[in-house]
């Protein structure tokens, strides 16, 4: 699958200069803007999504995206129409001049590190995050930077690195505003790992949830979103709006249900929040859990109800079975069978709640990508429940 894409242009004081001709990309993925750099016919950086239409959001069809030139390019443009009115909701790298300051702060970073950075390429841009890697001679670094929804994510790296070396990312520094320079993990992706990697990534969260238990104050003190049981009840109710409720409301009940799965004694610590395969880099030797920015303190069950969504029954319930034996032993007494089974219509309405936060704190052309998934989580919330 591919997409056609059109590039509208501004310079970079923002002044509209014109659309270049569409052209087509391999691939489908809106956020990927690789692809769309090297196929520009001038050299550019993509600043936003301006509209898209396809069969599914975010994948193939027609899009246009917001890009920024040094100066007007010798090719033929076309007259464009697109509104270019400010939104307070628009992210500093979305802007005209965001970019270019982003990655001079990077490489001044990689100057005092002693590893000036060469070729610099943009990977992706979207409301939740734009990245470019940075290659040098002897080593790679990622700049990514995040809205301030996601600012925790540098705090959880700078706590993990010292705890648990060499299974999350290597921070190399951040500016306090939601950029990170992060050192080069080997390795892909792992969004086809089988049963068996699956199983090793559950064993290894569950050791850095052990590890993390003492921190979980100085995480909080850190920014790390607090949704240890009533909090996330409070959390859920007050970002889903109420009009986006079915009629079989999900949330009936909610704070009882917390109220019982704290009394199955299985104790609050960091949970990643995110935690599927694609969010797990490997190389045969190592894994490395990635993208923090959904990371929370609370019930360490939402994390193994993600590793093993979608998967058929009797694929998950050996990964469950060996999730809940491990909490035994880390806590005896407790009863993690009957956490994961009250937490999973909780499981929905929490991923409810964040896909309704990211509505809330995105500009409106970038809510087409969020824009089905409220809906969906309470369905499958309600169905839980049921």
């Amino acid at each position: 699958m591919t997409r056609t894409v059109t590039l509208v242009l501004v310079d970079p004081t923002g002044r509209p200069l014109g659309a270049l001709p569409e052209y087509e990309v391999e691939s489908p993925w809106w956020q990927e803007v690789d692809p769309v750099v090297r196929g520009a016919p001038v050299e550019v950086s993509v600043l936003r999504l301006l509209d898209g239409h396809g069969d599914r959001p975010g994948v193939g069809g027609t899009v246009r995206y917001l890009a920024e030139v040094a100066e007007p390019p010798a090719v033929p443009l076309r007259p464009a129409a697109v509104d270019l009115a400010p939104h307070p909701l628009r992210a500093p790298y979305a802007e005209p001049g965001g970019p270019a300051a982003s990655i001079t702060w990077a490489r001044a970073v990689l100057d005092r590190l002693g590893r000036p950075a060469g070729e610099v390429t943009q990977r992706r841009t979207w409301n939740l995050s734009a990245i470019w890697r940075l290659d040098s001679p002897h080593a790679t670094a990622w700049l990514k930077q995040v809205p301030g929804f996601f600012r925790h994510e540098a705090a959880v790296l700078r706590r993990l690195g010292s705890l648990t070396p060499g299974r999350v990312p290597v921070l190399l520094a951040d500016d306090g505003d939601g950029r990170m320079l992060l050192d080069h993990v080997p390795g892909e992706d792992r969004y086809g790992a089988d049963p068996a990697e699956r199983a090793a990534i559950a064993a290894d969260q569950h050791d850095l949830q052990v590890r993390a238990l003492p921190l979980v104050d100085d995480l909080v003190a850190d920014g790390v979103p607090d949704l240890r049981g009533p909090a996330l009840a409070r959390w859920i109710r007050a970002t889903i709006p109420p009009s986006a409720l079915p009629s079989t409301n999900p949330l009936d009940g909610l704070a009882e249900r917390l109220a019982q799965v704290a009394e199955c004694g299985v104790p609050d610590t960091l949970v990643h929040g995110d935690l599927h395969p694609g969010n797990v880099r490997g190389d045969g030797v190592r894994r490395v859990v990635i993208d923090w920015g959904d990371a929370f303190v609370g019930h360490p069950a939402f994390d193994i109800l993600r590793l093993t969504e979608g998967l058929p029954a009797s694929t998950a319930a050996p990964l469950l079975g060996a999730w809940c034996a491990r909490w035994r032993d880390s806590v005896p007494g407790c009863d993690p069978e009957r956490a994961v089974a009250l937490l999973r219509p909780v499981a929905a309405l929490r991923m409810a709640a964040v896909y309704a936060m990211f509505l809330a704190g995105i500009e409106p052309s970038e809510r087409i990508y969020h824009a089905d998934d409220v809906p969906r989580c309470l369905a499958e919330a309600t169905s839980a429940v049921g």
